[in-house]
C-alpha cells in the first residue's frame, strides 16, 4: 500500500502522533430515530510529517459533508464573544481601522466577531460555508457569504471590491484540508499593506497538555508555529508577530502581511520560535512518547468511572463538545457510566452525542437530578461553567475534569 502522502508538502507520512482508533465524526449528532441505525466510524489516526512537521489526520469525510448544515454557534459562549471583542477594538487602534477600511473574515460563524467592528461603522464581509450558521449573521446585521474559502472565492470577492485591510480566520485553519490553496487565498485578498490574522490552538500546547480531544476528523490538521509559517510562506506571506493566548488550551493568534510589506517583527515572534526550538519541535523526539500519556488518560477517566458506579453515585456531563466526543469515544464510554448531557446551545439540546448516544439537554436538568458527579467536557471552559453551575454545591456535587489529569473539584474549588 503507498504511503498516505502530507496535504501541504507532499511527503509520506510515515511517522504516528496518536492513533485514537475509529469513532464517528465528533459533530455528527443524532437524531431520535436515528440511534437504532449504522453509525458510519472512521478512522482516527493523526500523523506527523518528518519534512514540514504538519501534524495531520486522514480527510474521511469531505468539508460539504462537515459543514454545510453546521451545530456550533460561536455567540453561545460569553466568554469567547467578549475574546472577539477585544480582539475587534485592538485591531482598530492598532490598524487604525474605519469607515475607509475593509475586514473580511473567513469562517465567521453567526457574525460573534464581525458585529463588533460593525457597531464602529467599519465594512465587514463574513464568509461562512455553513448556510444555517451564515443565515444567523445575516439576521444579526453581519453581510455574509455563504462559501468555501480558497483562491478562487478570494480571487471573485476581491474582483467584487472586497479586498481586505484586514482578514481574520479563528480557529478554521485546522478545518481545511487543503490547506495550501487555503493560505493561498489569503495572499489574494489581502491589500499589499494588509494584515491577515490566525488564531488556532497550538500544537506545543496540545502537547504538553494531552489534549488529545481536540483532535477529531473535523480537525484535518494541528498546527505549530513553524509548520504554519513554512505554509503561509510559500504563498509569499511572512509572519511578523505572534501572541499567546489561553484560549483553547492555549492558542497562537499570528498576525502575517505580504514579503514587501513594512511590518517589523515583534519579539513574541521571536519567543514562540525559540520555545519550539526548545521543545525540539522539529525533530523527531517531541512527537514521541504521546500515546502512553493519552493512554493515561484514558485509564484514570474509566477507573473513576466505574468507581463512581459501583458505589451508586450517579455522574451528569456538561458540554455537548466536539472534545468531548473525541474522549467518551476513545475511552468507550456510553449511558452505561454517564446518566446525560447538557449543553447551553438549544440547537443541541434533543439531540444524541455520537457514538456514545447521550441524551443532550438544557442545563436545568443538573438542578433536577442533582448527580454527585459532573464532567466537564469542555474543559477550556471550565471556570465559566463552574460559575455557572455554581448551585452544584448545594447537593455536595462535585466538578470532575478528564484533561490533562483526572481531577475532582470539591464545592467552590478553581471557579
Amino acid at each position: 500500500m503507498p504511503a498516505i502522502a502530507c496535504r501541504f508538502c507532499s511527503a509520506p507520512l510515515t511517522r504516528t502522533f496518536v492513533d485514537l482508533g475509529e469513532t464517528p465524526l465528533a459533530n455528527s449528532y443524532l437524531r431520535a430515530e436515528q440511534l437504532g441505525r449504522p453509525e458510519p466510524r472512521y478512522p482516527l489516526h493523526a500523523r506527523v510529517c518528518s519534512r514540514c512537521r504538519l501534524v495531520q489526520v486522514d480527510a474521511v469525510a469531505t468539508p460539504e459533508h462537515i459543514f454545510s448544515d453546521y451545530a456550533y454557534f460561536s455567540s453561545t459562549s460569553a466568554s469567547w464573544v467578549a475574546h472577539a471583542r477585544r480582539f475587534a477594538e485592538g485591531a482598530m487602534r492598532r490598524w487604525g481601522l474605519g469607515p475607509e477600511s475593509r475586514v473580511v473574515e473567513v469562517a465567521s460563524n453567526d457574525g460573534y466577531l464581525l458585529r463588533h467592528f460593525v457597531e464602529f461603522g467599519v465594512p465587514v464581509l463574513g464568509v461562512e460555508p455553513a448556510a444555517n450558521v451564515a443565515e444567523a449573521a445575516r439576521k444579526a446585521g453581519v453581510p455574509t457569504e455563504t462559501a468555501f474559502f480558497g483562491r478562487d472565492t478570494a480571487r471573485r470577492l476581491r474582483q467584487a471590491g472586497y479586498a481586505a485591510d484586514l482578514t481574520v480566520a479563528n480557529n478554521v485553519l485546522a478545518h481545511v484540508p487543503d490547506i495550501d490553496d487555503f493560505a493561498a487565498g489569503f495572499a489574494e485578498l489581502l491589500k499589499p499593506g494588509g494584515v491577515a490574522s490566525f488564531e488556532f490552538p497550538h500544537l506545543l500546547r496540545l502537547i504538553e497538555g494531552v489534549q488529545f480531544d481536540t483532535i477529531y476528523h473535523e480537525h484535518f490538521s494541528y498546527l505549530s508555529l513553524l509548520a504554519a509559517e513554512r505554509i503561509f510562506a510559500a504563498h509569499g506571506l511572512r509572519a511578523f508577530d505572534v501572541e499567546e493566548l489561553p484560549t483553547h488550551g492555549g492558542s497562537l493568534r499570528l498576525s502575517l502581511c505580504h514579503e514587501a510589506a513594512a511590518h517589523r517583527p515583534t519579539p513574541g515572534l521571536a519567543k514562540v520560535r525559540a520555545d519550539e526550538a526548545a521543545a525540539g519541535l522539529d525533530g523527531d523526539a517531541a512527537y514521541e512518547g504521546f500515546t502512553p500519556r493519552v493512554e493515561k488518560v484514558r485509564d484514570d477517566l474509566l477507573a473513576f468511572l466505574r468507581t463512581a458506579k459501583a458505589e451508586g453515585r450517579r455522574v451528569a456531563a456538561y458540554g455537548a463538545a466536539a472534545k468531548g466526543n473525541t474522549l467518551l469515544n476513545y475511552c468507550g464510554v456510553d449511558g452505561a457510566l454517564i446518566d446525560y448531557v447538557v449543553d447551553l446551545s438549544p440547537h443541541k439540546q434533543g439531540l444524541y452525542l455520537p457514538g456514545s448516544h447521550l441524551p443532550i439537554l438544557p442545563p436545568s436538568r443538573i438542578a433536577e437530578t442533582k448527580p454527585d458527579y459532573v464532567l466537564i467536557l469542555p474543559w477550556n471552559l471550565r471556570e465559566e461553567i463552574m460559575r455557572q453551575m455554581a448551585h452544584v454545591a448545594d447537593w455536595g456535587g462535585r466538578f470532575v475534569v478528564a484533561v490533562p489529569r483526572l481531577t475532582v473539584f470539591e464545592p467552590g474549588q478553581g471557579a
